[in-house]
């Protein structure tokens, strides 16, 4: 116990430190940056033409050179053809990376602003979905803006690689089609909130913390004072309370699920996740989308958000912060679902 106390306190004073240095370079960054830089920029990418060209270039390599040449003034002719023809529907794939704080919900805003103001007829959108959750609230942002879709008549699927659990999934279920890959993990349609308490270490030391509030429950558990009955009380309400809203909204957009049974907690996997219907087939994205380019245009947009050197900075620290937690967690799990 001696030895987590010296541990805790050694960490401290190293996140003490690192923000002594941190603070004081982002003030002289953020004040000697000139014009501020352009907000982002919206790039679009044809993955139908970046199939077939990966199609071709292993028949080519399969010919001699007198079938390639024949090949390629056919394969030419063909896409002439096709672009005067132009009649196949349209299909836009977005990727989402989640954080803890689902930090991309911008980039994710931005590429929908794109669609939707693009009035091109949309056969659909996929998104690719990578989260294992995070802020609630932050994530309920996100599946409201992938709602926009839906509720713009937009048949919209998201598909599923590795994992989207808990705020990946909160998002996730407003889709009209759920595809996972079979070892994928879902669900976890539940609430998490723990923090440290270092209100003994600091009497110990014989240091007080004083906190002044206005209202009963303004703070109900805190990281350096002392923590009553009631205040544990009032916070084990609130993560009930937003349980229930979680498990509500699943239910509003899945109807098919039946919550008592997926909204334990628990993660799902394929067979299973696709027995209780938290998804609605297994398939990886890859295999879904040269399926669907077969008989549809797929166009790949990104909204690259560009950030001064304060931004930046500030984000790879940022990342840097979680990575360390994450390899942590990991540490203390690592004979966790190992085959």
């Amino acid at each position: 116990m001696e030895l987590l106390l010296d541990y805790l306190i050694f960490l401290l004073k190293v996140f003490t430190i690192a923000l002594a240095v941190t603070v004081p370079l982002l003030m002289i960054i953020g004040s000697s940056k000139g014009k501020s830089l352009p907000k982002g920029k919206l790039s679009i990418s044809n993955l139908s033409e970046k199939y077939e060209e990966m199609g071709n270039a292993v028949k080519g390599s399969l010919m001699n050179p007198k079938e390639l040449k024949k090949f390629n003034k056919e394969e030419a002719k063909k896409k002439k053809k096709k672009n005067k023809e132009d009649t196949e529907e349209s299909v836009f794939v977005l990727n989402f990376k989640g954080d803890i704080q689902a930090s991309e919900v911008e980039k994710l805003k931005q590429e929908i602003n794109a669609i939707l103001l693009s009035e091109t007829q949309c056969k659909e959108v996929v998104v690719k979905v990578e989260s294992g959750g995070g802020s609630a609230y932050a994530y309920g942002l996100c599946a409201a803006e992938l709602k926009r879709l839906v509720d713009n008549k937009i048949n919209l699927t998201v598909c599923i690689d590795k994992v989207a659990a808990s705020g990946g999934y909160l998002m996730s279920c407003v889709a009209s089609k759920i595809i996972a890959a079979p070892w994928a993990i879902v669900g976890s349609i539940g609430v998490i909130a723990q923090l440290p308490n270092f209100h003994r270490l600091l009497k110990k030391n014989l240091i007080d913390f004083e906190m002044h509030t206005a209202g009963e429950f303004k703070r109900t558990l805190t990281t350096l004072g002392e923590n009553t009955d009631a205040g544990r009380e009032k916070f084990k309400e609130d993560l009930e309370d937003l349980h229930l809203i979680f498990k509500d909204f699943v239910k509003d957009q899945r109807p098919q699920v039946d919550t008592d049974v997926v909204a334990t907690g628990e993660v799902w996997q394929g067979e299973k996740a696709l027995e209780v219907g938290l998804v609605d087939a297994l398939e990886t994205s890859d295999n879904y989308l040269v399926e669907l380019s077969k008989s549809a245009k797929l166009f790949e947009i990104n909204f690259e958000e560009k950030k001064n050197l304060s931004e930046k900075f500030a984000f790879s620290m940022q990342l840097i912060l979680e990575k360390s937690l994450m390899k942590f967690y990991d540490l203390i799990n690592r004979d966790r679902f190992i085959s």
